[in-house]
């Protein structure tokens, strides 16, 4: 429980805030029927607003928990958004032992590493070892019909739903630097002294604060990443509707346009970049930073898009009323967050 302090509290409560000022808009939106308003428009909006609300409520509960909560939580979305990819995905029978191994071994296993902070191993489990089981297993069933489309279909999707999206609760375990210089080799230096019992009490006491306090800077970092992704999706969406003229690629999607992405990314740095003092950045890093996830976001939106098209479909799923499936609205995080993770974790650690 100790991820939610004061600070975070406030970053939390100033987007539910938002969500209020925006579900109050669109009802006062529905009731103007004399406005002209598309009402397939307004109501999908409201929609929208209804599953960020459950969205938000989960993840809420899930940093009141803790770390180990909110990774389960990720997890939990990782398996079904990787179901939803491999059912829209053809496979064969000798598919189906290697799938196995891929949802009930590798899946969790990811998220296992990443709840006890082995960097060095899950960084590597999937690219690495998970990479060349998938194709030796199918190999091993005896079936070469269209083999490496099948064996790149699995490893796409692992990497996707489960290697990528693990790296948003990976924040919550980054050692943010804090201090640096003389009072910080002060402080390691007493730490190598000897103590006393109770001066060991009082060490432990005092980390137990320390990890309350960073545990919550983390927990306001995943937020951070998380909000301003949503708010790049949200912010592109109204910027398409409203002067989306040139579109970026029709075959691809013929709602995404070179104003709604410039628009969004706008907007959604504008707001990250207020947000700088829930982030260990300060005000022109935290814009770089959500011009990047936004930036990669976007990507992410794209190539999933791409693959439904492929495939034939208009969502990976049903699951969220007026969202789809679980993987259409995680396909922005998926994308942005081992970036910004590494970039993170490489500058600020």
């Amino acid at each position: 429980m100790y991820l939610m302090d004061l600070a975070t509290f406030g970053l939390v409560g100033g987007v539910f805030a938002l969500l209020t000022a925006a579900t109050g808009v669109g009802q006062l939106l529905r009731r103007q029927v004399d406005m002209g308003l598309n009402p397939a428009a307004i109501e999908q909006f409201n929609l929208r607003i209804r599953a960020w609300w459950v969205l938000c409520a989960v993840l809420l509960a899930a940093f009141w928990l803790g770390r180990e909560a909110t990774v389960v939580l990720f997890g939990l979305l990782s398996f079904w958004a990787l179901r939803e990819f491999i059912t829209l995905t053809p496979t064969r029978m000798a598919d189906h032992r290697a799938l196995f191994w891929v949802f009930f071994l590798f899946t969790p296993l990811q998220y296992v590493l990443v709840g006890i902070n082995r960097y060095q191993l899950y960084s590597v489990l999937i690219p690495v070892y998970a990479f060349l089981f998938i194709p030796a297993r199918i190999a091993l069933a005896g079936d070469y019909k269209r083999y490496l489309e099948r064996c790149a279909k699995i490893q796409a999707g692992l990497m996707i739903c489960v290697y990528c999206l693990s790296y948003a609760p990976a924040i919550l375990y980054l050692d943010i630097a804090e201090t640096a210089g003389p009072q910080a080799a002060e402080e390691s230096a007493e730490e190598e002294r000897p103590r006393s019992a109770a001066a060991q009490r009082l060490a432990r006491a005092k980390a137990a604060v320390n990890e309350g306090r960073y545990g919550g800077q983390n927990a306001r970092l995943l937020f951070f990443f998380l909000l301003v992704v949503t708010l790049g999706d949200a912010f592109r969406y109204l910027c398409e509707r409203l002067i989306g003229k040139h579109v970026i690629a029709p075959a691809i999607s013929a709602n995404r346009t070179w104003e709604g992405f410039l628009g969004g990314a706008a907007c959604a740095t504008l707001f990250g970049t207020l947000m700088w003092l829930a982030t260990p950045f300060n005000p022109l890093q935290a814009a770089a930073m959500s011009m990047l996830i936004t930036t990669m976001g976007f990507a992410g939106s794209m190539t999933m898009s791409a693959i439904k098209r492929d495939r034939g479909v208009k969502d990976y799923g049903t699951l969220i009323e007026g969202h789809g499936g679980v993987l259409d609205r995680i396909d922005s995080t998926c994308f942005a967050a081992p970036i910004f993770f590494h970039v993170t974790r490489y500058l600020f650690t």
